[in-house]
């Protein structure tokens, strides 16, 4: 699914009323209709809901819901944020429907108007939508600080106020709404954590507007889907033999970091890949056999070999950043010319030898978390400027970058996907660790590099996802993300529309 702009998003109503065709009016009412159906599955008819409005067209939606809400018997009052200019088309319209079936309707033109607010109403938060584009001052910025500290539940349509969809909103004032009615598809404000104190629980509510839109436009930013991603997985030959799925190399581990290389090697081998040889510390095979027999092993004062019987390389969980280290990193970087995976400690490495950026080999993969990726990088002033930086990157460097976090940001030669499953419990030692082994062994296999990261952080997140089944997401472990390997496979290549 496309991640749109504002400007995109005000397009996408556009295009509908055009092709379906539809006015302005009828849109909103259908708009105004799904959620009123969803507040009203929550709230009783004795509930007291408050609806705060601007005057453009979010603030005309929330005047129809009202209106609704009303017909179905609930009480309602409605508060009109008055600055002094006229509203929309679509907002004096509604507010003339509404005039109809209430008299409660009150404007605000100063502090003293805020209404008396009950920490047992429902407010619905309808100020300001994506056709915002300035800070909230003033008034505006006064009513949402006032019903932040209300203490009563929020809804918030399309968007809570205040916040943009394109943008980082650091610094603005913007409710904290309990659950945001968001409009027929996902948002990008929704993926930044730095948002996720403000928009609460998401509920993607299909108001219809016209699908044939999203063939029409490009966007920077895609959510990755079930669908789309099982059709990457490659069919297994059933005459296939282990050297038709690749043999990787990792390097891993070091004295105290070993359970960092176990726990790679085995997602690697869970994830479909023939044959795997870990180069550790010397005197520390015996680790390595005890928990991963099916692995072989070379001592890391033996890795100057033949780097042509590998298919790729995984670098960085557990290695260390010595010196030791950071020449074995050298090595690989100059002589293994096949796309390979850096991760955790080889990024470390990297952010102080950043001139090593460009002699790794094209379509290698590097998975750094936000604080990796600021010191490889350079500090980024908010998540957007992040993800912005990543792509770019990505096309400068001709890599595939990573973006760790709860929708983890893959980014491949100026195109980017966030993905879609997980769950907090991956944020634990040896997630990371876990993630590096699942790519790894793709690559291995010959998935396309963009491939390997798309199809290998789907589906570590699923199996997570699935390992839910028998724990809790405090409780969950790296290990039993990996076993679940196997489900999250079977899950993804058997899933339907």
């Amino acid at each position: 699914m496309k991640l749109l702009s504002a400007q995109q998003f005000r397009e996408w109503d556009a295009y509908t009323m055009i092709h379906e065709p539809i006015t302005s009016i009828e849109l909103m009412e259908r708009a105004a209709l799904i959620c009123t159906e969803t507040i009203a599955k929550d709230f009783s008819i004795d509930q007291t809901i408050k609806v705060f409005c601007a005057k453009g067209n979010n603030g005309g939606d929330g005047l129809a819901i009202a209106r609704l809400l009303i017909g179905r018997g609930y009480h309602v009052a409605v508060y009109i944020l008055e600055l002094g200019k006229i509203g929309s088309i679509d907002f004096q319209a509604n507010l003339h429907r509404l005039h109809s079936c209430t008299t409660s309707i009150h404007f605000i033109q100063s502090i003293e108007a805020f209404p008396i607010i009950q920490d047992t109403d429902l407010l619905i938060d309808a100020l300001y939508g994506t056709g915002l584009h300035a800070v909230l001052n003033d008034l505006p910025k006064a009513l949402v600080e006032f019903m932040n500290l209300s203490g009563a539940t929020i809804f918030s349509i399309d968007l809570p106020s205040g916040l943009f969809v394109d943008q980082s909103s650091i610094g603005n004032t913007i409710i904290k709404t309990n659950t945001t009615l968001c409009f027929q598809a996902m948002k990008l404000c929704f993926l930044a954590a730095e948002n996720a104190v403000y928009f609460g629980k998401v509920v993607v509510l299909n108001i219809q507007l016209h699908p044939d839109y999203l063939k029409t436009v490009e966007a920077d930013y895609e959510l990755l889907e079930k669908a789309k991603v099982k059709l990457v997985v490659k069919p297994r030959n059933d005459f296939s033999h282990k050297g038709k799925f690749g043999h990787a190399l990792l390097i891993a581990g070091s004295i105290g970091k070993m359970g960092a290389a176990i726990l790679s090697g085995r997602a690697a081998m869970r994830s479909g890949l023939g044959m795997l040889t870990i180069s550790i510390p010397s005197n520390t095979d015996t680790e390595i056999h005890s928990a991963l027999p099916e692995a072989m092993v070379l001592s890391r004062e033996d890795l100057i070999v033949d780097f042509e019987k590998f298919s790729t390389i995984g670098i960085g969980p557990g290695l260390g950043i010595d010196e030791n280290a950071a020449a074995i990193l050298h090595h690989i970087i100059i002589n293994f010319k096949k796309p390979m995976l850096l991760d955790a400690d080889a990024i470390t490495i990297l952010s102080k030898h950043p001139d090593w950026l460009s002699k790794i080999s094209p379509d290698s993969i590097l998975t750094p978390h936000p604080k990796e990726f600021d010191r490889l990088f350079g500090t980024s002033a908010n998540e957007f400027e992040r993800w912005q930086k990543a792509v770019q990157l990505s096309e400068k460097y001709q890599l595939i970058i990573l973006v760790k976090g709860h929708h983890t940001l893959i980014a491949a030669k100026g195109k980017a996907w966030f993905n879609t499953t997980g769950n907090v419990g991956l944020a634990k030692a040896g997630s990371g660790d876990t993630l590096s082994g699942i790519i790894t062994a793709l690559l291995a296999q010959q998935y396309a590099s963009a491939v390997a990261a798309v199809l290998g952080v789907f589906l570590h997140g699923l199996a997570a996802d699935i390992a839910l089944v028998n724990q809790s997401t405090e409780s969950l472990l790296a290990s039993d993300t990996i076993n679940c390997i196997g489900k999250a496979f079977k899950d993804l290549v058997a899933f339907e529309n």
